[in-house]
């Protein structure tokens, strides 16, 4: 499987989206004010931060204080807009799955192998968010603040133990993580350039909770963590 670099995804983007203010430059019309329409598409970057917590891991052999938390991560912002009315709009918003690393925190060494610190697990996951948005001022706005709130649905997939969390477990470990769903928002700032095309700024979070298992020959060790995602999102869009 291809692994995703996270490194070449802004680059890429800043070029894609480059290419569409280009592209709906030319198509713009010089209006005195803001056409409406129905439906946008959006794209852009999340900058995705974890406010990780445990409630211990729980199982054998396992000293008091061990926990985990989650690495940042940068992916792409994927979304459809509905417009509902003037000031109402729909969003289903997702991204392309980001590899996500679970890393040790506690103990500085389980025994005499490191842990604190050390990348144990990764997973990808798939958090498809429907937000309902309220959009301030009038559609002559060039710009427009809304808030929005909704649910979000997170699903993991892709669960390995790394080398150093199969020493840390004892030996090759198999991992599971249950899906979450949970509450989402956010608020955010558009400005409509030309034409078909705007801008996008927002601040999103939502709730994600998991179960973890660690399966590790028959020997299970469990955890519940509340991820706690936050993200920062900065998009163009197309509307049509």
């Amino acid at each position: 499987m291809t692994i995703f670099s996270v490194r070449t995804l802004p680059a890429a983007l800043a070029m894609m989206a480059a290419g569409l203010c280009c592209a709906a430059s030319a198509l713009a019309d010089d209006a005195s004010g803001n056409d409406v329409y129905s439906n946008s598409a959006r794209i852009g970057l999340y900058s995705v931060f974890f406010h990780a917590s445990t409630d211990g891991i729980t199982g054998p052999y396992v000293p008091p204080g061990a926990s985990l938390t989650a690495k940042d991560v940068w992916t792409a912002y994927l979304a459809y807009v509905r417009r509902l009315s003037e000031h109402f709009d729909l969003e289903l918003a997702g991204g392309y799955p980001p590899l996500q690393k679970t890393v040790g925190r506690g103990p500085a060494t389980l025994g005499s192998v490191p842990y604190n610190g050390q990348i144990l697990g990764t997973a990808r996951w798939i958090a498809p968010t429907t937000l309902l948005e309220y959009k301030f001022l009038s559609d002559s706005s060039a710009w427009r603040p809304y808030i929005g709130v909704g649910v979000n649905y997170t699903d993991f997939y892709d669960r390995n133990s790394t080398a150093q969390g199969n020493a840390a477990q004892g030996g090759p470990t198999k991992l599971s993580l249950t899906s979450s769903v949970g509450a989402a928002g956010v608020v955010g700032l558009g400005y409509h350039i030309a034409g078909h095309l705007n801008a996008y700024a927002s601040y999103a979070w939502s709730q994600v909770n998991t179960r973890l298992n660690a399966d590790t020959a028959g020997v299970i060790r469990t955890t519940r963590i509340d991820f706690g995602p936050q993200a920062l999102i900065l998009a163009v869009g197309y509307s049509f």
